[in-house]
C-alpha cells in the first residue's frame, strides 16, 4: 500500500522552524587545520601538576586562564564523571569556553588510579567531531577519528608514546600519518552549501500552505488527488509523506521543465527489489511502494538535471560508507560495535545515519536525499517501505553542520527522525541534485 504513514498526521502541527540569517555576522568560522594555534608549550607547563599528579590533588586545582602567543584564549579546568575525570584545555568561542571549540584538548584519567585513558582533540567546533588518542604500549599509541559516533579511522598505530602525546604539537602527529589523515572531513568548503541552505529556506516558506492528508499528492495538472485511485480530493486537501516528497522534487524540476511529474510513472516498479516470495504479495501489500517511489523520483530528477547516465540506480542510490564501527548510547552506556553499512534491499541501519549524512555532506555538497524507511512487518513478515522523508545535510554560513528533515508536509528534527523507529528499521537513500531554484 502507499507509504501513507498515518501516524505522521501530527507532524503538520509541529513544524519546527529555525531561521537561517544569511546576513548574520560570521564570527564563528573555524580555521583550517594547519592554522589552529599550537598549545603544546602550555601542555608541557601543565604536565606535572595536572596530567601526572594524583587525582585528589588535580581535582583540587582551581581553573586557570591562559593566552597563547597568537592571542587564543584557553581555560584550563577539570570535569568529573562517575569513574573518570578530564583535564580540559578549553578554547574560547564567542566569549565562552565550551570545551569543544576548535583546538580544545581533553585528557581523561581514572578517578581512582589516575591512569590516563585517552586524549581528545576537537579539530572542528563540534562536540561530535574529534580525533582521539589511546595508549597502546610504551612506545606507541592508537588514533581514532570520530564523526557523530562513527569511526572514520579506528585503532591506527602512531609512533608516539602516550606520554609524549601529552605535550606533542598536534600538527606533528598528523604529519606522521602523511596523506592517511582524512583532513577533508574537518574542512568543508562553505561556499558549496549555499544552494542547500537556500533550498531549506524556500521549502520552509511554503510549508504553512500545506497540510497532511492520507494518500494525498498533487498530480501533473496541479490537482490534489489520492495516490492509489487518482481521484480528486474533497474537503481538507493535503499530502502524505510520499506526496510531499513528490511536491519537493516537483519544486526542483518545474523551473527547468515547466511541468509536474505524473503520479502513475512514480508508482512503477524500479530496479532490483524483493524476492520471488515477496513478489507474490506485490498486489496485496505493495511492500516496496516507498522504495519504487523514491527511486523513480531520483531517476527522473538526475536525468533532468544531470544526464541520462545519472538516471541509473547505481548512480543515484547511496551504497557507499566510510566507517566500519559506530558507538551506540544505551542507558548511559557507550558500546562500540561493527556497522554493517549498506544492505541490499534495506539500505542503512539508523545507528550510522547521522555520520553517513555528515560524510555525504562533505563529499557530495549540493545534494538532498530521499529516505525510504523500512522494516520487516506483517504476516508473513515482509520488508515494507512505509515512510518517506527528505533529508538535507549541509554546513550553514558559520560552518555548523545540520540536517534538516522535511516529511509529511512539515519540518521535523533529525533527532526525532532517527530515534522514532525501533532497532531493526533501515533507511534506503537516493540522492537528488539541486539547481538553485525551487518553485513547486
Amino acid at each position: 500500500m502507499p507509504a501513507d504513514n498515518k501516524d505522521m498526521k501530527f507532524l503538520s502541527k509541529i513544524s519546527l522552524i529555525v531561521l537561517l540569517l544569511r546576513g548574520a555576522e560570521i564570527y564563528a568560522l573555524d580555521a583550517s587545520i594547519r592554522n589552529i594555534e599550537d598549545d603544546s608549550t602550555l601542555r608541557a607547563a601543565l604536565k606535572n601538576e595536572w596530567f601526572l599528579e594524583a587525582p585528589s590533588k588535580v581535582l583540587g586545582q582551581k581553573k586557570i586562564s591562559h593566552v597563547l602567543y597568537g592571542g587564543t584564549k584557553v581555560e584550563v579546568r577539570t570535569e568529573v564523571g562517575n569513574t573518570e575525570f578530564g583535564i580540559v584545555l578549553a578554547r574560547e568561542r564567542n566569549g565562552v569556553y565550551p570545551g569543544w571549540a576548535q583546538g580544545s584538548w581533553v585528557l581523561t584519567r581514572h578517578k581512582d588510579t589516575g591512569q590516563a585513558v585517552r586524549i581528545r582533540v576537537f579539530i572542528r567546533s563540534d562536540p561530535n567531531v574529534y580525533v582521539q588518542f589511546r595508549p597502546l604500549n610504551a612506545d606507541k599509541s592508537l588514533l581514532d577519528v570520530v564523526v557523530y559516533d562513527a569511526y572514520i579511522m579506528r585503532s591506527t598505530p602512531l609512533p608516539f608514546s602516550f606520554d609524549r602525546l601529552m605535550t606533542e604539537p598536534i600538527e606533528e602527529v598528523f604529519k606522521s600519518l602523511g596523506d592517511k589523515f582524512p583532513s577533508k572531513y574537518f574542512e568543508p568548503e562553505l561556499a558549496f552549501y549555499h544552494d542547500s541552505s537556500d533550498f531549506v529556506e524556500s521549502v520552509r516558506a511554503y510549508l504553512p500552505e500545506l497540510a497532511f492528508q492520507d494518500d494525498g499528492a498533487i498530480d501533473q495538472n496541479g490537482e490534489y488527488v489520492f495516490i492509489e485511485t487518482l481521484e480528486k480530493q474533497t474537503g481538507e486537501k493535503g499530502l502524505n509523506c510520499s506526496g510531499f516528497a513528490k511536491w519537493v522534487v516537483d519544486g526542483i524540476l518545474k523551473p527547468v521543465t515547466g511541468q509536474r511529474l505524473d503520479i502513475d510513472i512514480l508508482k512503477k516498479k524500479f530496479g532490483d527489489r524483493g524476492t520471488s516470495f515477496s513478489t507474490l504479495y506485490d498486489d496485496l501489500r505493495d511492500p516496496y511502494f516507498g522504495l519504487d517511489w523514491t527511486r523513480n523520483l531520483a531517476s527522473i530528477a538526475n536525468k533532468t538535471l544531470l544526464s541520462e547516465n545519472f538516471s541509473k540506480q547505481e548512480e543515484f542510490e547511496v551504497k557507499h560508507w566510510t566507517f566500519q564501527f559506530v558507538t551506540e548510547r544505551v542507558n548511559n552506556t557507550r558500546n562500540t560495535e561493527s556497522y554493517p553499512g549498506f544492505l541490499s534491499d534495506a539500505g542503512f541501519a539508523f545507528e550510522g545515519l547521522h555520520a553517513l549524512m555528515y560524510t555525504l555532506a562533505i563529499t557530495e555538497p549540493g545534494r538532498i536525499y530521499l529516505a525510504a524507511v523500512n522494516r520487516e512487518m506483517g504476516n508473513p513478515p515482509l520488508r515494507q517501505y512505509f515512510h518517506v522523508a527528505v533529508l538535507v545535510p549541509y554546513f550553514n554560513e558559520v560552518g555548523n553542520f545540520t540536517i534538516t528533515v522535511f516529511e509529511s508536509a512539515a519540518e521535523t528534527s533529525f533527532t526525532a527522525f532517527k530515534t522514532r523507529y525501533p532497532k531493526g528499521c533501515f533507511v534506503s537513500l537516493v540522492r537528488i541534485p539541486l539547481n538553485g531554484r525551487f518553485e513547486p
